[in-house]
């Protein structure tokens, strides 16, 4: 009966029918689930973009499997496609250990020791803006008008905005529940914000950076910010929200998708929680999936990425000097 079940279970593997895999083995009580069927689980779970629940189920299996190569490469792939690439090196290394040679152990191995100096030059660089926001004494959560922010005036009113970004009001128990299913705790100063309006288009939509992306030589755009909910498309837990982006686009499971950009899906700003956790004040970046999910580090906090938005003709500006 088991044999028959792993075949199945492969088969199905082979087929891309992870849904089934996770369904079927979900329905077998986990005393009775032994190692090779919460490998299979671990790994559906992982082609399915649910890297959290793939490592709490390898690391329930930890004792049998840390001597196993297969193991540590599941657990590798899954912190490397949260972003987490100091702790995906570790699986890595020992899985290239224990089974030298191995081409995929090799290429993840390459990709995850120049994504870790990216990391660490970026935790680094968060560390001293963060200092610098907390001396600037702007820490009000949006609730006043500031540099280039005013909430008067921050959205722009359209009907493409009304029909695809704002949502609702919502109440707590909605911010309970969109927290439960992304993961995160929300910040308060994004909540703030949807106070005013929830989700919509801004006045301002481009953000400076320090380093190129796809989008530009200096600054990226976005389309819109999404508000807390599920009808409209570009909300949270929406059609094209936070876990649309993360399962069928590809994008790291580092935290929150709360922006979209004008490239329909290649880029996007996400809220960052690798440097906080999932409860902590994440920090902004925006990821470029024309760039094998690049990450650009863009503020310390939402509400300094609020704050810096820029109109868009401040850079045409800039070019036209030049010219």
């Amino acid at each position: 009966m088991e044999r028959e079940l792993l075949d199945q279970l492969n088969t199905w593997h082979e087929q891309d029918l992870f849904g089934l895999i996770i369904k079927r083995i979900e329905q077998i009580p986990v005393p009775d689930r032994n190692y090779d069927l919460t490998g299979h689980l671990a790994r559906a779970y992982n082609n399915s973009a649910r890297h959290r629940e793939a490592i709490q189920q390898l690391k329930s299996v930890e004792e049998q499997g840390k001597w196993d190569p297969l193991w540590q490469f599941r657990l590798g792939y899954a912190y490397y496609h949260m972003a987490l690439y100091d702790q995906a090196l570790q699986a890595f290394e020992q899985a290239d250990r224990l089974q030298p040679y191995d081409e995929s152990t090799l290429e993840f191995l390459s990709s995850t020791r120049s994504k870790l100096i990216k990391m660490q030059r970026d935790r680094q660089h968060h560390l001293e803006k963060l200092a610098e926001w907390d001396q600037s004494g702007m820490q009000n959560h949006l609730r006043a008008a500031s540099g280039s922010y005013d909430p008067s005036t921050f959205w722009e009113q359209s009907d493409y905005a009304q029909s695809s970004y704002v949502s609702s009001p919502f109440d707590e128990s909605q911010i309970i529940s969109t927290e439960q299913e992304l993961g995160y705790k929300l910040p308060a100063s994004y909540i703030q914000l949807m106070n005013v309006q929830n989700g919509g288009v801004p006045a301002r939509t481009v953000f400076p950076t320090e380093e190129a992306t796809s989008w530009a030589e200096d600054h990226i755009a976005i389309s819109g910010i999404m508000g807390i909910g599920h009808i409209k498309s570009y909300s949270l837990t929406g059609e094209m929200g936070s876990r649309f982006m993360i399962e069928d686009w590809g994008y790291p499971d580092l935290g929150i998708v709360i922006c979209d950009c004008p490239s329909a899906g290649h880029d996007v700003v996400m809220l960052d929680y690798r440097f906080c956790g999932p409860q902590g004040e994440p920090c902004v970046v925006h990821v470029d999936q024309e760039d094998d999910y690049e990450i650009t580090y863009l503020a310390p906090s939402f509400e300094a990425f609020v704050r810096g938005l820029v109109d868009e003709e401040t850079f045409d500006l800039d070019e036209e000097d030049e010219d």
